[in-house]
């Protein structure tokens, strides 16, 4: 018989309650209005994300990178792990606790990743800060975005308006970006609107689906072009790992 879940730390939010919850020593739940949003032993497509995300980078001699969302850490551990030790990784979490999770009983899981030296934490919406960066000069641009944010883009995502994934904001992650950068993106299942709206906005895009049975998520890789091409070139699936 599996053990009760036990509630380590609740706050309210605007969602409805956010939870940690432990059953066992690396077995984790965070909940919101009683719903799942992770779970530590079903991480695969987050590890991806950030291996995905970072591949490209591991010769670069001083990468940036954003990650939004910092959820149990497994996307920063991934990020960080295909990072040189020259690296600057800013992380955008919009809650403070979730931080405090992590430095704390969810610190075991990542191997403290929240700790590495290359690492600085920013509570805040990821979408403000990447305006804020779209305006800065190269030198503050990043070499990849990497999106582990628990509701992906989908259908119903307003194609130009969205703060996440629509067209503007599409737009506002590739001026943040430095040529052949990449932005890679959790989505819960492919959403064909957004990959469109990518490959428009000056991307060449790719996708993995790296869960094994049962539902699994998508991974979106898309590459900054140099110039935004007239024909908007076509997607393809990527490896997994």
């Amino acid at each position: 018989m599996a053990k009760p879940w036990k509630i380590l730390d609740s706050i309210n939010t605007a969602e409805g309650i956010l939870e940690l919850r432990q059953r066992n020593v690396r077995d984790f739940l965070i909940t919101v209005g009683g719903l799942v949003l992770m779970n530590s032993m079903a991480n695969r497509s987050e590890v991806v994300l950030g291996q995905l995300g970072c591949r490209h980078l591991a010769e670069h001699p001083g990468p940036r990178v954003l990650v939004g969302g910092l959820g149990m850490g497994f996307t920063l551990r991934a990020v960080l792990d295909s990072l040189p030790a020259t690296a600057r990784v800013l992380v955008a979490e919009l809650n403070p606790v979730v931080v405090t999770w992590c430095r704390g009983p969810l610190a075991t899981l990542t191997d403290s990743a929240v700790n590495d030296p290359r690492v600085t934490i920013e509570v805040g919406d990821v979408a403000d800060l990447i305006r804020r960066y779209a305006k800065a000069g190269p030198a503050e641009h990043f070499d990849a975005i990497v999106f582990d944010l628990y509701k992906g883009p989908h259908f119903r995502t307003d194609p130009v308006k969205d703060a996440l994934y629509g067209s503007r904001a599409i737009a506002h992650a590739r001026a943040a970006l430095r040529p052949g950068g990449v932005f890679a993106i959790w989505g819960e299942s492919y959403d064909e609107g957004f990959a469109k709206r990518l490959l428009k906005a000056g991307f060449k895009v790719g996708n993995a689906r790296p869960g094994r049975g049962g539902l699994r998520h998508v991974v979106f890789v898309a590459e900054r072009l140099e110039t935004i091409p007239q024909q908007p070139l076509q997607h393809k699936r990527q490896p997994a790992s």
